[in-house]
């Protein structure tokens, strides 16, 4: 299976070759992220500006990676995209005189005033781009559009995005001083990572709504039957667990959040999504995602749970440790959310998105980091992030 999802995942993340012989290639030269070349080669009018501009985004981690990066990803992806979503809306309902407000452009200028307020040195080349969309030959229904009005619909749009941001509560909150004890979880030299702990999220009422109960008691049956599995792990992993923890890792540019956006632009572009299906999707999933992250760190930091390799100092790593708390498990939190969305937005590709989210979880394990109960955690919190986002409003 794992083989198989490598080159499904190869799809969003390189320009792989298709089922054969791109499945031979190791896992670190897999993840070079090269949809761009992908998305160029389709015509420009094939392609929603709600995808080409989120890729441009993430281009930008590479260029510039955030502090607190997991987080701030997420972040910047999360408001991008409900700006191009309300921008979509806003120049639909838009008339001025004969003409509607162009679409595209809309998105555009919501883009350029998001990307350009979280990437100030980048903002001329942003604007550069933005002047290179509006020149090009679009497709014949932008014809009779206006894209001036489009493009001041779309940078006002962003500007309240930005607004809204500015009070979220960004790494305002601090989790506390962490307890001590048995099963308690202990920092390394290292800040410690919060995630978006404390954020005002999108679709949660509280912090604290979706919280999973506590995980097995330090000592008890269920925890050590849990931690066992974990160290037979590590005392046999193969090579190809060992590949499938560090494909999965995801700790550098673009990040989680970067690589699952990149899977969604593809499936967007291959279902010839419209650019409101598109933007739509990719806002709900980013603030699926995000309200997950808020949810996660909720947990982990009400629980303060101990890591497998502190439980049992003979488990080894195979991937780096990130410095919180193992439960529940936030890769599963985040990957969890963004693709049930994806499953709801394309049920014809249920198998792949599934089979994402069970590797991905199962890579923590591999990796040493999580028991089998933080993956489980993980993945109702971003189940339940999900149906918030897909019955809520982001408009």
């Amino acid at each position: 299976m794992f083989s198989r999802t490598r080159c499904w995942a190869g799809l969003a993340l390189v320009a792989a070759a298709a089922w054969g012989g791109g499945c031979a290639e190791q896992p670190a030269e897999l993840r070079r992220p090269a949809a761009a070349a992908q998305l160029d080669a389709v015509k420009f009018w094939e392609v929603t500006a709600s995808t080409r501009w989120n890729r441009r985004a993430i281009d930008l981690f590479a260029l510039r990676p955030p502090g607190n990066a997991q987080a701030q990803t997420s972040r910047i992806l999360s408001y991008l995209s409900i700006a191009q979503y309300r921008a979509v809306l806003a120049a639909e309902r838009g008339k001025i005189g004969p003409m509607h407000p162009s679409v595209s452009a809309a998105v555009g200028g919501a883009s350029v005033a998001v990307l350009s307020a979280f990437f100030p040195l980048d903002a001329s080349a942003l604007e550069n781009h933005l002047d290179t969309d509006l020149a090009a030959d679009g497709w014949p229904g932008e014809q009779n559009k206006d894209a001036s009005a489009g493009e001041a619909i779309g940078r006002a749009v962003g500007a309240a995005m930005m607004a809204q941001a500015a009070t979220d509560n960004y790494l305002v909150a601090s989790p506390g001083v962490p307890p001590v004890g048995p099963g308690r979880w202990v920092s390394a030299a290292a800040p410690i990572v919060r995630g978006l702990y404390g954020t005002r999220p999108f679709f949660l009422t509280s912090a604290d709504q979706i919280r999973p109960g506590p995980p097995p008691a330090f000592g008890s049956p269920e925890f050590l039957a849990a931690l066992a599995e974990v160290r037979a792990m590590s005392d046999t992993r193969t090579p190809e667990q060992v590949a499938m923890a560090q494909f999965y890792a995801w700790g550098t540019a673009p990040f989680t959040p970067g690589n699952l956006n990149l899977i969604a632009d593809e499936l967007i572009v291959e279902h010839k999504r419209t650019e409101r299906e598109a933007a739509r999707i990719l806002a709900d999933a980013n603030a699926a995602m995000f309200d997950a992250q808020i949810a996660c760190f909720d947990a982990k930091f009400a629980y303060w749970f101990i890591r497998p390799t502190k439980a049992d100092p003979a488990i080894t790593l195979a991937i780096p440790l990130p410095n919180h708390p193992s439960y529940p498990s936030g890769h599963s939190c985040l990957t969890s959310a963004f693709m049930t969305v994806l499953i709801d937005a394309f049920p014809s590709e249920r198998e792949r998105c599934e089979t994402i989210i069970t590797e991905s979880g199962l890579s923590r394990m591999y990796g040493g980091l999580h028991y089998r109960f933080d993956i489980d955690a993980g993945r109702a919190i971003g189940v339940a992030a999900a149906a918030l986002a897909r019955a809520g409003s982001l408009e």
